[in-house]
Order: structure tokens, then sequence, then C-alpha cells
């Protein structure tokens, strides 16, 4: 990690809004839409988790997969990283354990702010305040400040999500606590492409897009909800927003989770997409998959699938995924072109 993304921080003008803009209280956002769930099927839980069975079913056809619940309950950093509570289903992040092993550690951190300033936010009736968005880069141990005071109070009218933190970013000791699971190491190449943690306090989101890598993505804590959209519908989707916006929406956009999905209008219409069925121009909604991770679940995402995720609930929710070389076979080659995914790299 270069040290110039940390003159953002640096920046007396940024680090004079510590911690007021950060740790101030206002009301909370808008929840989920119920009816929204109507045109996503619920991705069924696979009762194996036999490595061969699930590289021929889902891996080479490159279809989504729900791995049995509680697969990755083992990994070091569920209990290392975290509290449990099993009487009440939340968790709260050991703050103490990733002070004293990587406070100093720069992570990358998505600030989200309304743009209603608290001043006025009593006189202003509004259910969705426009929000600003901004990314940086500073110490852990702002990070951990800034989420023990989400967990005593729910109202923050700023967020803070450490989102894709590079694992290779971190001390060792941290690192050590994400060993690669047995399904990444063997049902492709076996090498890892990269290795992201996820943490934030609910509700948080990342909007419509898609990875050109296959992607193991695991619960470490909290809930989370994704909608996938196979290739070819989540295009559509995502060229119809694109549309609206007056730009391109061709097959090499989006594939990546880009900083102008995350404000303004464009993020308000690719939210109203995936999440309010919008429906296309001959009125049909467009169907796919809905998955429910709780903590310890595992959710297989294929090159090339859309997808969205909003994490929920009342206490911090915590991801972490692996992206891997796809080991290509003729299958593979036979389904990506069905799906107009141009292939690449060849090895």
């Amino acid at each position: 990690m270069k040290l110039q993304r940390w003159l953002i921080f640096a920046n007396a003008r940024v680090r004079a809004q510590w911690p007021s803009a950060v740790i101030s209280h206002s009301s909370q956002l808008r929840g989920l839409n119920s009816s929204a769930r109507s045109h996503y099927k619920h991705l069924e839980v696979l009762q194996d988790a036999n490595i061969d069975a699930f590289r021929e079913g889902y891996f080479i056809p490159e279809q989504p997969a729900l791995l049995p619940r509680r697969s990755f309950g083992d990994l070091p950093a569920f209990e290392r990283w975290f509290h449990h509570s099993t009487t009440e289903n939340t968790s709260q992040l050991n703050t103490e354990y990733l002070a004293a092993h990587g406070a100093e550690a720069l992570v990358p951190l998505e600030l989200t702010q309304s743009q209603q300033s608290v001043s006025n936010s009593e006189n202003i009736e509004s259910s969705d305040p426009e929000l600003s968005f901004r990314k940086f880069h500073a110490p852990l141990s702002l990070f951990l400040r800034w989420i023990r005071e989400a967990e005593s109070s729910s109202h923050a009218q700023s967020r803070l999500y450490l989102a894709q933190c590079q694992l290779l970013d971190l001390p060792q000791v941290l690192r050590d606590d994400f060993p690669t699971p047995p399904i990444v190491a063997t049902a492709g190449k076996g090498d890892v492409y990269d290795t992201n943690i996820w943490i934030g306090y609910p509700p948080t989101y990342t909007p419509l897009h898609r990875d050109p890598n296959p992607n193991l993505f695991v619960q470490l804590a909290g809930h989370k909800t994704v909608r996938l959209l196979p290739p070819r519908a989540g295009q559509v989707v995502f060229s119809y927003v694109q549309g609206q916006l007056g730009r391109s929406g061709g097959r090499e956009a989006a594939t990546f989770r880009g900083e102008e999905m995350m404000q303004g209008r464009e993020r308000a219409l690719l939210e109203q997409a995936v999440w309010n069925n919008v429906k296309n121009a001959s009125g049909q909604a467009y169907e796919g998959f809905e998955a429910e991770l709780e903590a310890g679940d595992g959710l297989f995402i294929p090159k090339g699938w859309w997808h969205s995720i909003k994490g929920m609930g009342e206490s911090v929710t915590a991801s972490v995924n692996w992206w891997f070389p796809v080991h290509i076979t003729s299958h593979l080659v036979s389904a990506a072109a069905i799906n107009n995914i141009k292939i690449v790299n060849l090895k």
C-alpha cells in the first residue's frame, strides 16, 4: 500500500471533521422494500460439500451455489475477530484483538454521509436524503473507534465501511486468521487472485456489478442478503440504468465496485433496478436468485454473474471473499460463449 493514499486523511480540512462528522446522529436510513422478493428465487443450500461434485455441478458450468450452512465457521477469524452471541444471534467486533495486532495498518474506508445537516434535520421531513460518498485510507484504529461508537448507538448520520481491504495489507498475524478454504485451493487452479475483507455496521450496501473472477463470499458476522442476476440479464439491467444516465452500458462496464455507483442518481437507479424489481420494456420483471447469509455461510458467485449486496440487522456485519482464477475447460469455454462473456488469457 502506497503511503500517498494516507494524504487525504492527513489533510487538515478532512481531519477536522473527525469525530464530529463521522460520529454524529440522526434518523436511520430507509429499510428494504418488503415487496421486492417476488422475482428472485431463493438459492437452494447444497447438502454436500464434496469438492468434486461442486466443481462439476457449479464451478465449471458457472452456476451460483449456497454452500452447506456454517461450512466456514472454523475459520480462525470467526472466533478471533468477533464476539458471537448464541442467544441473540448478534456479533460484536473484537476491537481489542484487532487494535493489539493491527491498529496502525492503513486500510481502505468508505464514508457515506447525509447531505442534510444536523442543525436542520428536525425541520426537513425526508426518508431518503441525498448521500455523499468518498473513499480514503486511514489507520485501522480510526475504524475501530468508529465501530465502538456505532455499536453503542444505531442512529449514525455518517457511516464508515471497511470495504475491499486486501488481506496482504494487514500484518501477518491477522492474515493467518484467513487460511485459504479447501474449496478455493482445489476447485480451480489452486492459486488465489485476491482476498478482501468487508466490515461495517448495517445498513451496508454494494451496488450491482460483476467480477472478472470466480468469487467465494463468506459471511463472518451478522446478516447479508445477496441478489444475483445471470450475465445476460444483468447486462440488460445495467445497460438500462446507464441509458437512463445518458451513458454507455457496454460489456466492459461495471467490472468493479465503482465510486460513481455509490452516490447520486446512479446509486438510486441501480438500487431500484435490483431491489424494487424494475421491469423491462416488455413489462416482464427479470428473474434472478437471492441468498440469505448468516455467520459461517458461504456463497459461490461465478465469474460474470451480476450481484448486489445489502448488510442488515442490529449488529456488525462482516465478510471475506476469495477471488480465484478459473481452470478453463472446453465446457467452460462453451458456457462463456453462450453467455457472451469474453474469455481472455487462456492458460
